[in-house]
């Protein structure tokens, strides 16, 4: 299968995604990791995107297209694969249709996490990382650490990082439906999203998206 996986900041997408690839046996392809293999192995394209946020700018378009295009054409990608994080707007879903087109390929679904706007805000703003290890991560309301503020693991302080605060959450939400919600619409049209609640415990999500996948592969 050929899967988008679209949802707000918060919705559990890289979580999902990863039990998702697992049980339908195709690779999880994940910007974040595109940017960061790139980067760190220096290609032509990790090179270019560098250039622009070593200045502060956004990675134009051609250049995130380019690197997930090229993901898409490794062989563990023949059978299918599980977009996260790509395309982030109209123009990319546009040249992934594009690119799919012309190896006659078609997406066989768009899956859409959905969460009410006030728990993106409760999941996010409530995370408390420790400063020791930043993979020690904790939850106000759902993880939280047996003494305040103190990290079970280690003993370091928690705190609340810059980006997870409920200001910059909202700004988040706000660049979300902007840029990346529209795609929505796009796929609608096309008869593609597969709409599911992302409440509930881990499991829980990931046994209602592969319903939904079974139902739309059937």
């Amino acid at each position: 299968m050929r899967i988008v996986l679209v949802g707000p900041p918060g919705a559990g997408k890289g979580t999902q995604a990863a039990f998702l690839a697992q049980n339908l046996s195709i690779p999880h392809i994940s910007t974040g990791d595109l940017f960061r293999a790139n980067i760190s192995q220096q290609t032509e394209l990790g090179k270019l995107a560098k250039s622009y946020m070593d200045k502060g700018e956004l990675v134009p378009d051609e250049v995130t297209i380019a690197m997930a295009k090229d993901r898409m054409e490794q062989p563990d990608a023949e059978n299918g694969f599980l977009l996260d994080g790509f395309p982030r707007n109209v123009s990319q879903a546009e040249a992934l249709d594009d690119m799919l087109k012309a190896e006659s390929m078609k997406l066989d679904a768009v899956l859409d996490l959905e969460v009410p706007e006030d728990e993106v805000v409760k999941r996010i703003a409530g995370r408390r990382i420790c400063r020791n290890d930043s993979a020690h991560v904790f939850h106000v309301t759902y993880k939280p650490a047996r003494q305040d503020g103190v990290c079970d693991v280690c003993g370091g302080e928690l705190y609340q990082r810059d980006d997870d605060s409920e200001e910059t959450v909202r700004k988040r939400l706000e660049v979300y439906h902007t840029q990346t919600e529209p795609i929505i619409d796009y796929y609608k049209a096309q008869g593609l999203v597969v709409t599911i609640s992302a409440l509930g415990k881990v499991e829980d999500v990931t046994a209602r998206a592969m319903e939904a996948l079974a139902r739309e592969d059937a």
